[in-house]
Parts: C-alpha cells; structure tokens; sequence
C-alpha cells in the first residue's frame, strides 16, 4: 500500500480532547462527549471529523509501552475561531508534509499502523516521521464498527537528509 504525498497549510479545528495511553484508551469516552454537541460549532468547514493524536517527541511508534501518553482530539474544521461552543478548546494544526493512507476496514484493526510504522517508514528512501500530529479523517464513507468503514490516515513525514 504506497500514500499519496500531500502538503496542507494550518488547519483551525475545534472539539474536545483527552489525555489517553493505549493502555488506558479514552477514545470512546471522547467521542461519546464530542458527537452528541458537534453541531453547535458555527463556521464548519465541512461535516468531516478529525481525529488527532498528539504525541510527545519521545513517543515509542513500536507500541511497546502502553502507558506512555498523549493527547486525542476529536474535532472539526472551521473557518475561524469567533465562536467556541461551551466546554470545547480549539487547535490549530500546523501544515506540512504528510503521507495520506486511504484505510478500509473496522478502526480497532491496528494493522494498517504496524505497515505505517514498521515497514513504509523504515522501507522509504525519502521520508522520515515529523514531530507533528498525526491524523484520521473520517468523511462521509466512515462507518464507526463497520469493516468497509473507509478513512484516511495522515501520517507526518519530512524529507530525509
């Protein structure tokens, strides 16, 4: 499976976050707040989800430790930030360079991570992982438990030495 490589400019996002470790995973809980209020956010861009993780310089990508944390996002992309709902923060995610992997198949498959990580990223000629978040878009073709639930997996990378 080979990315499409694509470079975004900043993105303004608003939603709901969480501190998490794979050990103790939240990601239900922070969907669970986040999609019931979703549409009191004003400017939307689209009705495309985000999910981000942002992970500290340190993080192990073997996923060996799973007690090390960072921070999940659960947002949306608007136009600016004049109106923040009650209880939601916003994000500004800063563009760059990104490897983009279109996934089919049930989100809880950690599959296609263990190819990001151990075998595409090791194996490239060009690219290295950048300390920046990394994303999931999840658009119209999402389906949440669902193995032909489609979504794309943003993965940031720079330009090797």
């Amino acid at each position: 499976m080979q990315p499409r490589i694509e470079t975004i400019t900043d993105k303004k996002l608003i939603g709901k976050q969480l501190t998490m470790s794979l050990a103790d995973n939240k990601t239900f809980v922070l969907w669970q707040s986040f999609m019931p209020r979703r549409n009191e956010i004003m400017n939307k861009k689209s009705t495309e989800l985000f999910s981000i993780q942002v992970y500290p310089k340190s993080f192990d990508f073997t996923f060996s430790n799973f007690k090390e944390e960072f921070e999940k996002w659960a947002a949306m992309e608007v136009n600016n930030f004049d109106t923040i709902p009650n209880e939601m923060e916003t994000y500004l995610l800063k563009g760059g360079l990104y490897a983009v992997f279109d996934y089919k198949g049930l989100s809880t498959d950690t599959t296609i991570f263990k190819y990001i990580y151990g075998t595409w990223l090791p194996n490239s000629n060009d690219y290295i992982l950048d300390d920046r978040p990394h994303f999931e878009i999840l658009g119209d073709k999402y389906k949440n438990n669902d193995p032909n639930s489609e979504e794309e997996i943003w993965i940031p990378i720079k330009l090797k030495q």
